[in-house]
């Protein structure tokens, strides 16, 4: 029988960056992936040999003693990722469609700041204020910096207050509350149900600095498998834990995994969705209202995505910029699932490399799409769906590529869509509950399933853990990892990675 120290559940950004911290000091883990490779939503898929991002498109963290910097060098794998910043006159437009007002937006807090400034003069002190707001909640918040990580955070008023309670204590500027919410769209909670401060903590990263990759996800992938060929890791793939037995004293003996093989390792972190983490685990185990805090996570929306070029324009002039389109300057009626208008929708431009070496002008259009309103086809497979449902996705094409044209009527001749995907397309790539783009709703008040289970051998970490998206799910897993390494250890292994 094979013994690991550590077992790590889920191949997404999470469950990579845990299972490499872990082997940096010198542990034998094995990472375990449901689906057919590890990556998750990093991965990139090609269409005509053309390669488009799945549900990693951009990303906060990389300014200069950023927390995304720091916890690449720390992995030992910054050299391979290289970010490209989307900075400059249109690289940030904001688009509120009703009433055709567009928002070019600097990228850089300070330069957010006075763009504001420049747009809402009489709102300043409104500005100003929100900025200090948002300023003080990374002060205190210690998983921020990597040197503090772990340490118990000071809970501040922030943490108390919804992002509308301080949007309609700051300003009646509904314009203005509409570019200071927008970025719930890329944590998926609306301004009445997130705090402020964990609107803050996501968005004040993305007012610094917003980034793409060269390569996009697939960048960080190879990164991750080219540091695992140095230690001591097995990737175990189409496989899971099906099974937890032999439990004495709350900790788990043996783990059955679905390719029929038993193991036994000192622990086992899931950084998957937490209801699916509930399947596997003995619930005799867990107290009926800890199972029943677990059942009432709300999982978050998905998307509906377009992808496509735009042939016959210079690439030298085409991107990378990310376009918000919001039909409306009300964040709470857009992130409702029981929204009756349009969606929001971001459009990224950007120039990537095909198979054949040439450039090529790619667009990724993306707006929320809710696993409800897709009910009715959920029990359909990728290329065994009814007609109804392609019917669906057309004319939600049709209307991704009328708004695409407004804002870009230059390319109307010549925009070809390559590829289209609902919710259940993502449910079914990427063994996401609901195809859910962020985990589940991190909700104000809401004590999300972190760290240590009641099996005292069982740990959580991923997206749904700390913070979602990328910079929120490698954070929880050094947390994590803090507690498996020891505090000491840990602390050494830090300072000495950052001081290289």
């Amino acid at each position: 029988m094979k013994r690991y120290d550590h077992i790590v559940v889920g191949g997404g950004i999470s469950g990579l960056t845990l299972t490499l911290l872990l082997a940096m000091n010198g542990k034998k883990v094995l990472l375990l992936e449901k689906g057919s490779h590890v990556g998750g939503s990093l991965t990139r898929f090609d269409k005509k040999n053309i390669p488009f991002d799945t549900g990693f498109h951009f990303t906060a963290g990389f300014s200069k003693g950023g927390i995304l910097t720091d916890m690449l060098q720390v992995l030992g794998i910054s050299e391979q990722i290289k970010p490209i910043f989307l900075s400059g006159p249109g690289s940030g437009v904001f688009v509120f469609e009703k009433d055709n007002l567009i928002y070019d937006v600097s990228s850089g807090t300070e330069n957010f700041r006075l763009s504001l400034h420049k747009y809402f003069p009489q709102e300043t002190l409104a500005i100003d204020t929100y900025i200090a707001k948002v300023k003080k909640v990374w002060q205190f918040t210690p998983s921020l910096d990597l040197r503090k990580i772990g340490v118990s955070g000071q809970a501040i008023d922030e943490d108390y207050l919804s992002l509308q309670q301080v949007l309609d204590s700051l300003t009646t500027n509904n314009h203005l509350k509409g570019l200071l919410s927008a970025f719930c769209v890329c944590y998926g909670v609306s301004p009445k149900e997130t705090s402020f401060a964990n609107h803050a903590r996501i968005a004040g990263g993305l007012y610094e600095s917003v980034a793409r990759l060269q390569n996009g996800g697939e960048a960080f992938i190879q990164a991750f498998k080219n540091r695992f060929s140095q230690f001591n890791v097995e990737i175990c793939c189409n496989t899971t834990i099906s099974d937890c037995t032999e439990i004495e004293n709350d900790c788990v003996g043996k783990f059955v995994l679905t390719n029929g093989e038993t193991i036994t390792s000192g622990d086992c972190t899931f950084t998957i969705h937490p209801q699916e983490i509930l399947k596997v685990l003995p619930r005799q185990y867990f107290k009926k209202a800890f199972l029943e805090r677990v059942a009432a996570f709300e999982t978050s929306y998905g998307f509906f995505c377009v992808s496509g070029i735009v042939e016959n324009v210079d690439p030298s002039n085409f991107g990378p910029s990310i376009a918000s389109l919001l039909p409306s300057t009300d964040l709470n009626d857009l992130l409702s699932p029981k929204l009756k208008q349009e969606t929001a929708l971001a459009i990224i431009r950007c120039v990537e490399t095909g198979k054949d070496g040439k450039k090529y002008c790619t667009v990724n259009a993306f707006g929320p799409e809710f696993y409800p309103h897709l009910k009715q086809w959920a029990d359909s497979t990728v290329g065994k769906r009814p007609a109804d449902y392609y019917e669906y996705k057309a004319q939600r094409v049709q209307r991704v590529k009328e708004r695409f044209y407004t804002l870009y009527p230059q390319y109307q001749d010549n925009f070809k869509v390559l590829d289209a995907a609902s919710v259940l397309t993502f449910r079914d790539y990427l063994f996401s509950p609901e195809g859910n783009a962020y985990g589940i709703k991190q909700k104000m008040g809401q004590f999300n399933l972190f760290g240590k289970l009641p099996l005292m051998n069982i740990y959580v970490a991923g997206q749904s853990a700390v913070l979602p998206g990328i910079v929120g799910a490698m954070v929880s897993s050094f947390i994590v990892g803090r507690n498996l390494i020891g505090k000491d250890t840990f602390s050494n292994f830090i300072e000495g990675a950052l001081s290289n």
